[in-house]
């Protein structure tokens, strides 16, 4: 941190952990005194998905899974359906064996130090320093990406938004914040949090609320106008298209027909409706009808984008039932569905109400 004279970053921690403390969202893992199993769940979650999504589908979550033991004897099969719509199904394989692994190691209980939450599969530098720092009080610095955004514009530093540079820097930025903090006795906590606080809700990539925040009058990117060129955009890469035709067979007792995904790769393990997926170009309507084995109607498309890829769906509806295919295929209800571990995309095909 830039600093004319060492009360300054002390000054800067107050600051931030006052803010915090004064204006934290009342999010459901946000307990007092904070709960390391509730902790441990809400990061995982957070990782790449948005608060609001997680907040539709933590208190499931935790009503199905209440502790670190029930969620370690639970089979996968029922967590990955209780992760059902948060995306990014390694994340709940990677908890499940997070805390079968605190089970076996940890007697069932978190770990509060950083190089042993960081033996848990799935858990990063960041993870376990939040849950240390933020549990367990222990003054250890986290870098995320709302995190390295503050940092940055604070000091006006215009580095490449996510690059290795503008992570290596705010790693270090962080650590001597948190010295600083440290040694005037201050709780590593509410600094923590607040830091990522402030690049969720003011800091924010687009438009930040810049006469909200309590570091305007220290931030450069403010001063100078850059609040919008800090980080600096990256490209963004382009993603292989895929096509994916999905057939809707709904049999005359109303249950539908799904598959379930081979156990590695993307979606690994997932249910779907029978889905064809294609390389070049999306199918049409006699390619798929020979496909499934039955004659097919249009009846929508969309779009879906993940990290790696950018999908396109077709969905169609079956007119009759196929008279043969894998043995993988199955007849199901839709209240037996909603019970299996879908992707984001198969909920909007399976779940619509039938038409």
């Amino acid at each position: 941190m830039p600093s004319r004279n060492p009360s300054q970053p002390a000054d800067l921690a107050r600051s931030i952990s006052r803010w915090y403390v004064a204006s934290a969202r009342p999010l459901p893992w946000r307990t007092s005194p904070r709960d390391p199993y509730l902790a441990l769940v809400s990061e995982f979650m957070l990782q790449q998905t948005q608060v609001a999504r997680v907040l539709e589908r933590f208190p499931a979550f935790i009503a199905s899974f209440p502790s670190v033991h029930a969620l370690a004897s639970a089979p996968l099969s029922k967590v990955l359906a209780a992760w059902s719509g948060l995306g990014y199904y390694r994340r709940a394989r990677n908890l499940h064996a997070a805390a079968r692994h605190i089970v076996e190691h940890f007697n069932g209980r978190v770990p509060p130090d950083p190089e042993s939450l960081q033996e848990l599969p799935g858990v990063g530098r960041y993870t376990a320093g939040a849950i240390s720092s933020i549990v367990f009080h222990r003054p250890v610095p986290i870098v995320d990406g709302n995190v390295a955004r503050v940092l940055m514009r604070l000091d006006g530093k215009p580095f490449p938004h996510a690059s290795p540079q503008a992570l290596r820097w705010a790693w270090t930025q962080a650590e001597s914040l948190l010295a600083a903090a440290a040694a005037a006795r201050l709780d590593p906590a509410p600094l923590n949090e607040g830091l990522m606080e402030l690049g969720a809700i003011i800091c924010t990539p687009r438009t930040p609320a810049c006469n909200a925040c309590p570091l305007s009058d220290r931030c450069t990117a403010f001063r100078k106008s850059l609040q919008n060129k800090i980080p600096a955009p990256r490209p963004s890469p382009t993603l292989p298209r895929r096509f994916c035709e999905a057939v809707i067979v709904r049999d005359s007792r109303g249950r539908l027909l799904v598959e379930q995904r081979p156990h590695s790769g993307m979606w690994a393990g997932l249910w779907q409706a029978p889905t064809w997926e294609r390389s070049d170009r999306a199918a049409r309507a006699n390619e798929v009808e020979a496909w499934i084995g039955a004659p097919v109607t249009r009846k929508a498309r969309f779009r879906h984008a993940t990290s790696h890829r950018d999908m396109r769906f077709t969905v169609w509806e079956a007119s009759e039932v196929p008279s043969s295919g894998p043995p993988t295929r199955k007849l199901l209800s839709p209240s037996r569905i909603r019970s299996l571990a879908l992707s984001s995309p198969q909920e909007r095909i399976l779940l619509q109400p039938a038409r």
